[in-house]
């Protein structure tokens, strides 16, 4: 896997603040997804999991969960960029997470992103901020958008 972007200390990532970090792979979501993220949440919604009630609902088949489309930013970011030499990476959090578009069975979604904010946290680590818009091949708004919030140790 070819990774976009490689910080090696905390000093790469406050100084590349404002950087694109560039765009994941294409991803195809099919229903098997769908219906295995709803068993896995209990979100067994129609709109979700039933093609055939789907198909005469508001999107024309079913649609995939918003955190779904969320969750899949964290299968896409290794692609995006790593903090090598890290001696652990931490998942901090998310804000401002949105779901612009719905994502309808057998579309296409990847990520883009840009590196936000960088800040020192001490010691030899730092707290990133990243701006990850999950893409929707053909149309004009993304599936989801959200500021992803990690901390790096050195």
């Amino acid at each position: 896997m070819t990774v976009g972007v490689v910080f090696t200390s905390p000093q790469d990532a406050l100084a590349a603040v404002g950087s694109s970090l560039g765009a994941s792979d294409w991803l195809t979501i099919d229903q098997t997804r769908i219906d295995e993220f709803a068993r896995a949440t209990g979100d067994l919604q129609w709109i979700h999991v039933d093609p055939a009630k789907a198909k005469d609902g508001p999107f024309g088949k079913t649609v995939a969960h918003g955190y779904l489309t969320f969750s899949l930013i964290n299968m896409f970011l290794p692609q995006l960029w790593r903090a090598e030499g890290a001696s652990m990476g931490i998942n901090y959090g998310a804000d401002r997470l949105r779901f612009p578009a719905p994502v309808p069975v057998g579309s296409r979604v990847r990520a883009v992103a840009e590196l936000l904010k960088a800040e020192p946290t001490g010691g030899n680590a730092v707290q990133t901020t990243v701006r990850v818009t999950m893409e929707l091949e053909g149309s004009a708004k993304p599936g989801c958008v959200a500021d992803i919030i990690g901390r790096y140790y050195f």
